[in-house]
This record gives C-alpha cells, structure tokens and sequence, in this order.
C-alpha cells in the first residue's frame, strides 16, 4: 500500500444547484457522481470518465447572494485535446469563453483561455502537451 497523497477533489460553494450542474456539464461534461443532502447544506461531487478527480459543489441551504471569492483563489485547471474545438463549442453553449492566449516558457508553449462559472470562479481550459496531459 503506498503512502503517497492522492487529490481526490476541490470545492467550490455555489449558489444555484441547477444552474451550476449544467455549466459544468457544458462546459466540461462532468455529470453527477454523487449527491449527498444535509440538513444545512447539499454536497454535489462531478466528474468525468477522463479523470478520477471531482469537483465538489456545496450549495449552503438559506445563503443568499453572491460568495465573496476573495483574493486568494485563483483557477481550476483543466486540459483537452483540441482547444479550439473546446473554445468553439463553450461559445456556440453560451458559455462566453475568454480569448485564447499562449505562455512561451523555455521548456515549451502553453495555450489556455478563461471561462467562468455562474458563480464567478475561473477556469482554466488548456491544450494537452507539454507539461499538461
């Protein structure tokens, strides 16, 4: 058995459960592994074939507004195998994709573009390669 710590999932708090599912099975195809209700709060994890990692979605029962997102967090990250594909089918869903951009490093290029959730978090959307698979 090995000792070696395995991220398993990252959190997010969110208003509106619906709203918040459909983004991310849009705009990721994550669907629901599992639902998990509690009295002051529901805990919704997503996931997708392509990975054993989920996104844990905590809808707070009573809380109203916004979350205040501070300036602490910074992105999700995910990769795929064709960006402008990915870039092309977020815009065409409605999903409002940032413009891609690329980062020359000395070990290789990475090209990305931002979108948001309806909850205001950043992601991330890079092309696989380099040092992201």
């Amino acid at each position: 058995m090995s000792d070696v710590p395995k991220l398993i999932h990252s959190m997010v708090r969110v208003s509106d459960e619906a709203r918040s599912v459909e983004f991310y099975r849009k705009a990721f195809e994550l669907g629901i592994a599992d639902r998990l209700d509690f009295e002051t709060f529901t805990l919704i994890y997503l996931s997708n074939a392509a990975s054993g990692f989920e996104l844990e979605l905590t809808v707070n029962k009573g809380h109203e507004g916004a979350y205040d997102l501070g300036n602490g967090y910074g992105h999700l990250a995910v990769s795929v195998d064709d960006l402008r594909a990915a870039h092309y089918r977020m815009a065409e869903a409605g999903l409002a994709p940032g413009d891609i951009k690329s980062l020359v490093h000395s070990g290789g290029t990475a090209r990305f573009f931002f979108i948001q959730d309806p909850d205001g978090y950043r992601i991330e959307v890079l092309q696989r390669g380099w040092r992201f698979a």
